[in-house]
């Protein structure tokens, strides 16, 4: 691929744009070690014209938040018929919408905790007292929140005190307008890495999350040695191959392409049950990914330079005789 140049994307305007810049730079130094020509581009009011004058072989998304993973940046790919990797727009879009992917799976008999997904309009117009009992009646406590559009958890925490809520959802509902509140299931927390190849989706070692803090939030995701990791998951057979199967079929139930990292809790009876699914994984040194890769005994780099050579074939119009 040493004759082709294919742009990283990463930055942007979101409140993840250090994440992203972090996981640019480390995909971008792991496809140059498997000697793939690489240029780090930010997504800016430049990108426009330069994906135009400066067209890319390939572009490969490292951008997180609504920028990268809701579909806007794919849709402009798509218009100026730039191969790049990763899931099209449409399927971004359910995947980005926390309560949109969950129905979907709980639709095909997959199991994810029960939710309610409600607006900060409904707090204000119904009395926010009323409407937060009537949300402790119907999933108990403890409560997991979370804004219904996100990543890097961000405003999502854990509620175990009924005291605590207004203050909970206030601190939810300042990255976003609505807010996914889920019952709490209790467990081991991982997160299965899905990639393709020739054969189709291939589920990674499922990397087990074990904070210091007991919730996996922003902090604890992205500041080193606040989490412990088990590359694969202390988990038996039956839980292993129990999440495998849930993060290969929320991939193909939700239309996903080439990788996607799907979050899930193990409950003590062995049930997987579904969190959520990001289309568009972190890559930094504390981000899972990674992790499941090398636990698979392969390589960052040559995943990705793998992946982009399909982006670039899919582009390709077949030949006709």
């Amino acid at each position: 691929m040493s004759d082709l140049c294919v742009a990283v994307l990463a930055g942007g305007l979101t409140h993840e744009r250090e994440v992203s810049l972090r996981s640019g730079r480390r995909l971008s130094a792991a496809l140059r070690s498997v000697g793939v020509a690489v240029e780090e581009w930010d997504a800016d009011a430049a990108l426009m014209t330069r994906l135009r004058t400066e067209r890319p072989d390939a572009v490969i998304i490292a951008l997180h938040g609504d920028q990268g993973e809701g579909g806007s940046i794919q849709t402009v790919l798509e218009l100026l018929d730039v191969p790049f990797v990763g899931s099209d727009s449409h399927a971004c879009r359910q995947a980005w919408d926390k309560p949109t992917a969950k129905a979907e799976l709980a639709r095909a008999g997959l199991t994810t905790p029960d939710w309610v997904v409600l607006p900060q309009s409904t707090f204000r117009e119904l009395g926010a007292q009323a409407v937060l009992d009537a949300m402790v009646a119907r999933l108990g406590l403890p409560m997991m929140l979370k804004p219904d559009q996100g990543g890097s958890a961000l405003g999502a925490q854990v509620v175990r005190d009924a005291a605590d809520l207004p203050a909970a959802m206030v601190d939810c509902l300042a990255y976003g307008n609505t807010v996914l509140a889920e019952r709490f299931v209790a467990g081991v927390e991982v997160a299965v890495t899905v990639v393709e190849d020739e054969s189709g989706p291939v589920a990674l070692p499922a990397v087990e999350i074990v904070p210091e803090s007991g919730v996996y939030d922003y902090t604890s995701r992205y500041t080193a040695g606040l989490t412990d990791f088990h590359t694969p998951a202390r988990l038996d057979d039956r839980a292993a191959a129990a999440v495998a199967e849930l993060a290969v079929a929320a991939h193909r139930l939700l239309g996903l392409r080439d990788v996607s990292r799907t979050d899930a809790i193990v409950a003590a009876d062995g049930t997987a049950h579904f969190l959520e699914v990001n289309s568009s994984p972190g890559l930094t040194e504390t981000s899972l990914l990674p992790m499941a890769i090398e636990a698979a005994g392969r390589s960052l780099g040559d995943i990705y330079a793998g992946l982009t050579e399909r982006a670039i074939a899919r582009a390709v119009p077949p030949l006709r005789n």
